[in-house]
């Protein structure tokens, strides 16, 4: 199963790919969506949208999944981010997949074992995990990581 991992954000979303076979997951890709912060908004949804289609097209995944909003303490960063995650579940949806959310919480519990685990050890597991991986950045980290909670959390 090809799974699509998702770590949604205005100015940078994370994206994974992964095979699930059985207990063996191996890396496909992955990478960052960027927009640019002077582009108005709707343009910026838009860029996001569009380079969703191409990877949902390119690499076809029976299966998405992507992190939960968190509230921060700027109530207009937590609106662009609920945005950009509006778009993202939207455009993983359009294509009929299963798309499966998970709080940054069960992400980190599910990939390190503990739920208050700080980015670089998430990154550490995901090297183990995935033998070979170069992360296109934290973002990408992120999303590979939700990409692994997914394929342990559907066979429940």
């Amino acid at each position: 199963m090809i799974i699509l991992g998702l770590d949604p954000g205005l100015g940078t979303t994370g994206w994974g790919v992964i095979a699930a076979d059985g207990n063996r997951l191996s890396h496909v890709a992955n990478g960052q969506i960027k927009t640019d912060p002077k582009t108005a908004l709707a343009s910026r949804l838009l860029q996001l949208d569009l380079a969703l289609t191409d990877l949902l097209l390119e690499y076809q995944p029976e299966a998405a999944a992507v992190e939960e909003v968190f509230v921060n303490s700027n109530p207009q960063s937590t609106l662009k981010l609920g945005q950009a995650r509006g778009v993202v579940l939207l455009g993983a949806s359009r294509t009929g997949i299963d798309v499966g959310e998970y709080s940054a919480r069960t992400v980190k519990k599910s990939v390190v074992g503990v739920g208050k685990a700080d980015k670089d050890q998430v990154q550490a597991m995901i090297r183990i995990l995935l033998p070979g991986v170069k992360l296109a950045g934290a973002d990408a980290a992120d999303a590979l990581a939700v990409a692994i909670t997914h394929a342990h959390h559907r066979k429940r």
